[in-house]
């Protein structure tokens, strides 16, 4: 069902992956928290540490499906002056020495701004691989993946505990690259408990919306990524890594680094037993 050709860098990225047994490290960020030039720090250090993917957070104002971590990461960006051109010029940037596949997380709004085909062609010009728009329903996806489909760009959808085997299959009719399990019904940061329900879960989308399947929301430790790898084609961890880059201030390169190779391995070891 996918809407972009299959030689997109996040579809070719997924099949080297599963060729070796391996589940994605899909780690977030959020552009411009605290400053450009860390953000970018921090993204090439998290590329050199083994992410497969990396998410990268566009600010917005009024941020509904995230929590207070990443709320207040997004306000730090806004106050430092990030925009939604900084982030293209960001990403431009980290593309001319990295290959790892980008996508631009985020809200309708700034990019309804900007106007959705120029937004869609300006970012396949910076090296972005598609975007995750939180608050677009597949109803009206067609504004969007209308521009991204004649720019090569993927559209990752999201899928949560509540949608029913219709709904997947309707949100996986305009998604490409991956699909995004919500693991609870919640706001980022929260706490993952019920691994069984969230394994059933992502086998069924899978199986409807004929894509790999990454789970986030509520991941927080190494163990939580390990039992994840264990039946997901793909981790993504957002609000604990966002509070520790925080927390670690000028080290936050050097952070994300070590961070990003920790999971790696965690990741990588949850499939070898």
């Amino acid at each position: 069902m996918c809407s972009t050709p299959t030689t997109s860098r996040i579809t070719a990225s997924f099949a080297a992956l599963r060729a070796q047994n391996r589940a994605a490290l899909v780690p977030y960020v959020t552009a411009g928290d605290p400053d450009f030039d860390t953000s970018l720090a921090v993204l090439e250090a998290l590329a050199d540490g083994g992410a497969d993917v990396i998410e990268l957070g566009v600010p917005f104002s009024d941020p509904m499906a995230d929590g207070p971590v990443i709320e207040a990461a997004m306000g730090r960006a806004l106050a430092g002056g990030m925009t939604l051109a900084r982030v293209l010029e960001l990403v431009s940037r980290f593309r001319s020495k990295h290959a790892t596949p980008v996508v631009l997380f985020g809200y309708l709004n700034p990019l309804y701004s900007s106007g959705l085909a120029a937004i869609a062609a300006r970012a396949k010009e910076a090296g972005a691989d598609g975007f995750l728009v939180v608050d677009l329903p597949p109803e009206e996806a067609a504004q969007l993946t209308d521009h991204t489909k004649t720019a090569g760009l993927d559209v990752i959808a999201l899928f949560t505990p509540t949608s029913d085997d219709a709904r997947v299959e309707a949100i996986g009719a305009a998604a490409s690259g991956f699909a995004y399990y919500v693991s609870m019904a919640s706001v980022t940061g929260d706490a993952l408990t019920d691994f069984a329900t969230v394994r059933e879960r992502v086998a069924r989308v899978r199986e409807l919306a004929g894509l790999p399947v990454a789970v986030g929301f509520g991941i927080r430790s190494e163990a939580d990524a390990i039992t994840v790898a264990r039946f997901a084609d793909g981790v993504v961890i957002g609000s604990a890594l966002v509070a520790a880059l925080h927390a670690a201030g000028a080290d936050a390169p050097a952070v994300a680094r070590a961070w990003a190779e920790r999971y790696r391995a965690a990741i990588d070891g949850a499939r070898s037993v």
